[in-house]
């Protein structure tokens, strides 16, 4: 019987949390069960291939804005890809990976992101590593060294303190390359939702009143050396409050043994930690693919202060980039598919995504085979499309 691929509809829901289930499991006790009247929920496009009337994959594109160049770049985030255990190997994801991709460039997304529990399945398909959401280990006695700072203050943040804390939030996330926005329709949260979520949502204040950092932490079970504390966020626009977070969760050293923290990449909180203690005991890879080079490039938009032409050409990519284009760059960008022209350096699609990501320099992507063609566009290319540290605070 042909297999056939479609957008699953509220009809489909027991048998996508059938196949669901077998891929990842029984979720934890004390997790709500996926209900059928809000699912799939707003910000979230299913698609499933069917061989008749059994489902047999499923696939999940989610409505996200990431920051990139300084930058809000519209992203397909793809989540819950699933293969019925006896259909493995079999190809099945071409069509779903077509469809969910195809539904994203209709609305406008340029990328796409998805955390793989298998890096090899996705690059077939352009996908390729940029970064990892990572969970690292720090001792209290380590927290303990940090010294005090003054000219900020620590409070208890409430509801009326969510904008503050997204304006942190905004501030740190607009100067990486990376982070989701945490806007529109996949993040509904209100300051209550917020609050209510952990054990403690931390402000540090400057002498002005004005949030300089945040934590968002949970205090966890117990106490003594085995017990530790979960944060979620720990980030500042300020040294002061990096330094004055850490003191501050530092002050659990008699009941807890150590803090977990979610982060990502060289992150700029290590750099008030006096020792070296920094372990990592978690790890999340995260992949990218460019999905429309030229919608990409123009939401990157890289500047120059003397305009630049660059050919390049793309070659490999089983979703359609294929194809020669120009990137034109001054005190603005535009960028173009053409037809002829010069002959530029060629990206595979793997390559394209860790060029336009800022994740690797043409040097390194020759040596891996992923640019080839000529060279004497390299050093412009390594100009405008690097700067920004990649991180990623959000795993979906």
């Amino acid at each position: 019987m042909a297999l056939t691929t479609r957008p699953l509809t509220v009809d489909d829901f027991d048998e996508t949390l059938r196949l669901g289930r077998e891929a990842f499991g029984t979720p934890p006790p004390g997790t709500p069960a996926p209900s059928r009247d809000d699912w799939p929920g707003a910000g979230r496009h299913n698609f499933g291939t069917f061989d008749g009337d059994q489902l047999v994959g499923r696939i999940m594109g989610r409505d996200y804005h990431s920051w990139y160049g300084g930058r809000e770049v519209p992203t397909s985030g793809i989540a819950g890809v699933t293969i019925v255990g006896e259909r493995r190997g079999e190809g099945l994801l071409d069509d779903m990976f077509h469809a969910v991709l195809e539904h994203g460039r209709a609305a406008g997304q340029v990328v796409s992101t998805l955390f793989p529990t298998a890096p090899g399945i996705y690059r077939r398909y352009g996908y390729e590593l940029i970064s990892s959401y990572d969970t690292v280990e720090v001792p209290m006695a380590a927290l303990a060294q940090v010294r005090p700072v003054e000219g900020v203050t620590l409070r208890r943040a409430e509801a009326a303190d969510f904008d503050a804390v997204r304006q942190v939030y905004d501030v740190w996330a607009a100067a990486q390359n990376g982070p989701l926005t945490r806007r529109g329709v996949s993040f509904p949260a209100t300051g209550e939702d917020l609050v209510s979520a952990f054990t403690g949502v931390t402000l540090a204040l400057d002498e002005s009143g004005d949030a300089v950092g945040y934590a968002l932490w949970d205090r966890g079970a117990g106490y003594g050396a085995s017990a530790t504390i979960e944060v979620g966020d720990l980030l500042a626009t300020d040294p002061r409050g990096y330094a004055a977070l850490w003191r501050f969760l530092g002050g659990f050293a008699t009941v807890t043994g150590q803090i977990r923290l979610e982060t990502s990449g060289a992150d700029p909180a290590r750099l008030f930690l006096p020792s070296a203690a920094w372990k990592v005991v978690g790890q999340h890879p995260y992949m990218l693919r460019v999905d429309d080079v030229v919608g990409a490039f123009e939401a990157l938009s890289p500047t120059s202060p003397a305009e630049v032409s660059v050919p390049f050409s793309v070659a490999g990519d089983l979703l359609g980039l294929d194809g020669d284009y120009r990137l034109t760059v001054g005190s603005g960008s535009s960028c173009e598919r053409v037809s002829g022209g010069p002959a530029g350096p060629v990206f595979s699609p793997r390559g394209l995504a860790l060029a336009w990501s800022g994740a690797q320099n043409t040097a390194n992507l020759r040596l891996t085979g992923h640019l080839t063609g000529p060279t004497s566009y390299d050093s412009t290319l390594d100009l405008l499309l690097a700067g920004r540290p990649l991180h990623i605070r959000d795993y979906f």
